[in-house]
């Protein structure tokens, strides 16, 4: 059993390729085999959680995933505990859920009708991998109360494989979150949608045990660890390094509109010295419209350039586009995308693609022609390029991302909680790090910074997408840890 952290990548597999991996696995083992190892692994947690812990309610649904809770149940009432035993009923309970229950009942657990008052622990072995919460299931009002009534109590909850209610395969959940301190224990395979959409605040700490199997099939994804992510690839220098050395990126956006008196530079200033913070040799900066900053103070070290200099500009290694560019962004996308530099395409140059068809085919050209690009959406922008919605772009953020990879041939990297990596032909990531202090403005222009400047030091796309993404989240991770309770603005994030 291990406990799921960013430090390593996991394969992760959605339904169908874990019904098949359990497939396999029960032609080659002895009957009931999966379910005593299920059984075991979970009360073996459940007693780490709660080690001082007497009275357990074990709350066990019709299929196999309540059969693994009475399982449990069996082994910590064998142990001394207080086991409080609910289940739904069912009318055709599977062979294996059915020898749980009997074994339970012939160690002496109790079927109980109601919930309980007081509880240590509670188990939630209600539905699992391939079920759904839906009104017109029989006793779905019953498990909703007893989920409520676990969520809303101060003692921790395990969940069996995955929290009743969360979609597998696309993180979306069918219940709200409780303020229960949550734990999940992913058995067999690891799920995609324990890690990203609704998954990572439904099911708090993810811990996973394999059950001594070995998958024969290929994952569906990947959890984004740091043995993957790699490191920023400046702390990797030799001494004799120079600037030219660690490539030069131009941030073109911070549209000014001096008539209506608005500016948007800050955006542009924040990606431009997310690059410079990352190892970027040289950063320029064009801010479009009739800007009046000439330099900035805090970090003098960026290079303030016109419009009027975006051709002079074409041999530089990465641009960074769109960053506050509003309107006036579009009318620079043409030239940029027709140039060899690689680019990176933030907030409104996706914007800017998604409304005009010949900026989608120019982009997509790009791919064909080898020429690196790496988008960066959240979830509405994502939306406006699919000419879908947001909720729908949620409703499964793996497919909606490598959809947009393949469609325009480019890195697509969707943010939000658990941000996902897709690049045409290899199989997509989730991102393992970062949380919500992310949701701020300005931090994802940080990140498209960061990205920018790791191409501009020699990454792939696709290896500096994974570098910058994991090195962002982390970050924020890493100010959770040190300053609880402040807040992170995106300067902060810099630092």
């Amino acid at each position: 059993m291990r406990r799921i952290t960013p430090d390593r990548s996991w394969p992760l597999f959605d339904t169908a390729a874990s019904m098949a991996v359990e497939r396999q696995a029960q032609a080659s083992l002895p009957v009931h085999t999966l379910m005593q190892r299920a059984g075991l692994a979970v009360a073996k947690l459940a007693r780490a959680i709660e080690p001082h812990g007497r009275r357990v309610w074990v709350a066990c649904g019709p299929g196999n995933n309540g059969g693994d809770g009475f399982e449990a149940a069996t082994h910590l009432h064998r142990l001394g505990w207080q086991v409080h035993l609910n289940w739904t009923g069912a009318t055709h309970s599977p062979p294996d859920a059915q020898w749980a229950q009997q074994r339970a009942l012939a160690a002496g657990v109790v079927l109980q009708k109601d919930a309980p008052a007081e509880f240590d622990l509670a188990l939630d072995a209600l539905l699992g991998l391939g079920a759904d919460l839906s009104p017109h299931r029989p006793s779905s009002a019953v498990m909703q109360a007893w989920l409520h009534r676990m969520h809303a109590s101060a003692a921790p909850v395990l969940a069996v494989d995955l929290p009743t209610g969360l979609q597998a395969d696309t993180g979306v959940a069918m219940t709200s979150p409780g303020q229960a301190p949550c734990h999940t224990l992913s058995l067999l395979t690891l799920k995609p949608g324990l890690f990203t959409g609704d998954g990572r605040e439904h099911a708090g700490q993810v811990w996973f045990d394999a059950l001594d199997v070995q998958p024969e099939l290929s994952p569906s994804a990947w959890l984004l660890g740091a043995d993957r992510a790699g490191r920023s690839p400046k702390t990797m220098a030799r001494h004799s390094g120079h600037k030219g050395r660690f490539g030069d990126v131009l941030v073109v956006g911070g549209q000014q509109v001096q008539s209506e008196g608005t500016s948007m530079a800050g955006a542009a200033v924040l990606a431009a010295r997310a690059a410079l913070h990352h190892g970027a040799g040289r950063v320029y900066v064009v801010l479009l419209g009739q800007p009046d900053v000439r330099v900035d103070l805090i970090k003098p070290e960026l290079m303030f350039r016109s419009a009027s200099a975006l051709s002079q500009l074409a041999t530089t290694q990465v641009a960074v586009v769109g960053c506050g560019g509003g309107q006036a962004v579009a009318a620079v996308l043409p030239g940029l995308l027709a140039q060899g530099m690689g680019l990176v395409l933030d907030a409104d140059a996706i914007n800017a693609v998604a409304a005009d068809s010949q900026l989608r085919r120019s982009l997509a050209h790009r791919g064909r022609s080898h020429l690196a690009s790496v988008l960066t959406p959240h979830p509405l922008e994502a939306a406006r390029l699919l000419g879908s919605t947001t909720a729908q772009v949620q409703a499964n953020r793996l497919q909606a991302a490598q959809t947009l990879a393949d469609e325009l041939a480019c890195v697509v990297v969707l943010k939000g909680s658990g941000s996902v990596l897709a690049s045409p032909g290899r199989t997509p990531m989730v991102n393992a790090t970062g949380n919500a202090l992310l949701a701020s403005a300005g931090t994802g222009d940080v990140l498209a910074g960061m990205v920018g400047s790791a191409m501009a030091q020699g990454l792939a796309p696709w290896e500096a997408a994974l570098q910058a993404v994991h090195e962002h989240g982390a970050r924020a991770d890493t100010w959770a840890a040190q300053c609880p309770g402040r807040i992170l603005t995106a300067s902060d994030l810099l630092r």
